[in-house]
């Protein structure tokens, strides 16, 4: 579906369909430079199973407001929603069927692993990798991607009652309504995101970081303009190796491994372009490390302050203990982050109600601060020696 015409039918049959709609995008990750959605799936009892092209539609705004009241059904919801709230199709309900397999304490979380364990039909994930902004798409894909809805649905049932039997739905809802809470909310811009540049680590000196950032800047602005993935203008290997011979002509250049293809070599000046602005830069223009927000990473925590590295130790075994306890993935039992603060920086004066406070204003649900603050303030100050 592709027309003006064929998304009206199509909101006139969702309309008229009943139950939860099945929703998913394929994007083309890996092969554009956006995370743009190239094609949608849906999927309602009495509405049959709709495929949509959003390439030549303005918005799906007109089949979002036919669907507000629905409750949409995802797998690994926080993948697709920013591409469909793009589009102007965002939930107002929803049931994510990978977080309610974890919660639940399924070990293989995947829709294939989850489909085949729980309803015994095994799907295909040949095309999962598949360049989805591909025209015309082959009909091997479009099957794929209509499988990917066909029975979500009723794994959102057994999973919901599963989730009733463990006493666990309540803890779903509050995790399902923080994900509708952020469907429409942008991205966090990385600082300094050259800084992820795979091997970096390798790169000594300011100035020659100062030849990855120009680099990197360079490739972005180059795969921007083509809409094409980073990774295929330049990969991060060719990066670093430049950065660390910093070559001063296009001979020297073109020695490099990954700079030996053909649409990388005829890109050879604006890579030798970026270097030379690196190579010009005075010293109070170099890169400098920024102060990290937050504590430090764990391995450090015991050579900089052993008794906070301690006070983590007794949280992460609380945290362990209560996520066995309740047949949960510690990450989703709370998030590790907010242990780590939590135990860097703990509260003044340590109680319960200061603790849940301190996890709320980090972002933890309310289940999340019910199962394990008191453990937490309890686990906190250093234990009496004479215990």
């Amino acid at each position: 579906m592709e027309t003006s015409a064929e998304l009206a039918d199509v909101v006139s049959r969702m309309s008229a369909g009943t139950g939860p709609v099945a929703v998913d995008a394929e994007r083309a990750s890996g092969y554009r430079y956006t995370q743009r959605a190239y094609l949608v799936q849906l999927r309602r009892a009495g509405a049959g199973t709709v495929l949509i092209d959003p390439l030549p539609l303005d918005d799906l705004r007109t089949l979002d407001a036919a669907l507000a009241e629905s409750e949409w059904v995802l797998h690994a919801a926080s993948q697709d929603l920013p591409c469909l709230a793009e589009l102007g199709f965002r939930p107002r309900r929803l049931f994510d069927t990978e977080l309610a397999a974890r919660l639940a304490g399924f070990e293989r979380v995947g829709l294939a692993a989850l489909t085949e364990q729980l309803l015994g039909y095994s799907l295909e994930k040949h095309h999962s990798a598949a360049d989805w902004s591909t025209r015309p798409l082959p009909d091997s894909w479009l099957t794929y991607a209509a499988l990917d809805v066909e029975l979500l649905t009723d794994l959102r049932d057994l999973l919901a009652a599963e989730l009733e039997r463990q006493g666990k739905t309540a803890w779903a809802a509050e995790e399902f309504a923080a994900l509708v809470a952020s469907a429409d909310r942008p991205p966090r811009v990385r600082p300094d995101p050259w800084r992820r540049t795979s091997g970096i680590h390798r790169v000594r000196g300011a100035r020659a970081q100062s030849r990855v950032r120009a680099l990197w800047y360079a490739r972005d602005g180059v795969a921007a303009r083509r809409d094409s993935a980073p990774g295929r203008v330049l990969p991060d290997s060719a990066i670093i190796a430049a950065a660390e011979a910093d070559p001063k002509d296009e001979r020297t250049l073109l020695g490099i491994p990954g700079f030996g293809g053909r649409s990388v070599r005829r890109l050879a000046r604006i890579w030798l372009d970026a270097l030379d602005q690196a190579r010009a830069l005075p010293d109070d223009a170099l890169p400098v490390n920024q102060p990290v927000e937050g504590p430090p990473p764990p391995h450090r925590w015991a050579e900089r302050d052993p008794i906070a590295a301690a006070r983590l130790a007794r949280c992460r075994a609380v945290v362990v203990g209560t996520a066995e306890q309740h047949n949960l993935p510690p990450e989703n039992l709370i998030s590790p982050d907010f242990i780590r603060r939590l135990a860097w920086s703990p509260p003044d004066e340590v109680t319960s109600q200061t603790v849940a406070d301190t996890l709320r204003g980090f972002g933890a649900r309310n289940w999340q601060v019910g199962l394990i603050a008191e453990q937490l303030a309890t686990a906190l100050p250093a234990p009496d020696p004479a215990d």
